[in-house]
Parts: C-alpha cells; structure tokens; sequence
C-alpha cells in the first residue's frame, strides 16, 4: 500500500459510524454506548483539548483512529501528560503501517501541545498489543496498577 494513500485528520462527530463500526470488526461485539460516553467528552466538554485522529484510505472511507485525552486540570491548568485509551486499525488495513503512521502522528500532535508523556494500559496477556506499544517506544511505567476482585 502507498504510505501517502492514508491521510491522518483530527477526529470530528460525525466519525461515529466508522470508528464503531471499526471497533466492531475487531473484537467482534458492538460498543456503541463506550464510543457514545468517549465522543460526548471529546466534542462537547471544556476540560479535554482535541486528541484524537483518524486514517482514510484514498476514498476518504476511515480505516483507522486513535484516542486520547489531555486533562486541563485542576482550574483549567494544563498538564503535561495525556492518556491514548484507544485505538483501531480496520482489519483489512492492519499490517500496512497505518497503525504506526496514526501513533506518529498522534505523538506529533501531542508534541504539538505541549504534551511530555503519554500514558496507556494494556492487558498483560495481549502479545500483539504489548508489541504493537513496545515497537512505538513505549516502555513499562514505574506506577503498577492494583486491581481487587469483588
């Protein structure tokens, strides 16, 4: 695939569709109320600045998408930091760089902002994940989660 047939854009409301329906293809269940809470914080709350991008192929279709969030903070002070809780690449388009292209891109964004760390979790048992994060630089945090069952 041509590296330059995939643009990268900010997130807008109306990706909706796309990006459930991407989320979809992947883990085979829909989600749309997740997708419903993440888009309502994204477009309409004053305390998240813009942080999320989609990839389209040369027909303008969206293939691919991460999402972040920059919290303002305490009193609107900004922080340093932002969280990538999602991203999703279209199963027909995975293994052709756009996964990587869209985190480049991202970072750029976040560079961009004023942003100096970026954040995320993965499940200890999702390889392909851990690589995916692992060949985009990212390393294990000093800060563990701790979960208790109830």
């Amino acid at each position: 695939m041509n590296e330059n047939a995939i643009k990268i854009r900010l997130m807008k409301a109306n990706d909706f569709d796309a990006v459930v329906g991407i989320d979809e293809k992947i883990l085979k269940t829909s989600r749309p109320e997740y997708y419903e809470v993440k888009f309502e914080k994204l477009f309409k709350s004053k305390d998240y600045l813009p942080a999320s991008l989609v990839a389209e192929n040369e027909d303008g279709t969206v293939v691919g998408f991460v999402m972040g969030e920059i919290y303002m903070g305490e009193y609107g002070i900004f922080q340093e930091e932002a969280r990538l809780d999602t991203i999703g690449v279209d199963p027909g388009y995975q293994h052709r760089g756009v996964g990587e292209q869209l985190m480049t891109e991202f970072m750029d964004h976040l560079r961009s902002l004023g942003v100096q760390k970026v954040n995320t979790l993965v499940d200890w048992n999702d390889s392909n994940l851990i690589r995916f994060f692992s060949a985009n630089r990212f390393i294990p945090s000093r800060t563990i989660n701790l979960e208790r069952s109830l």
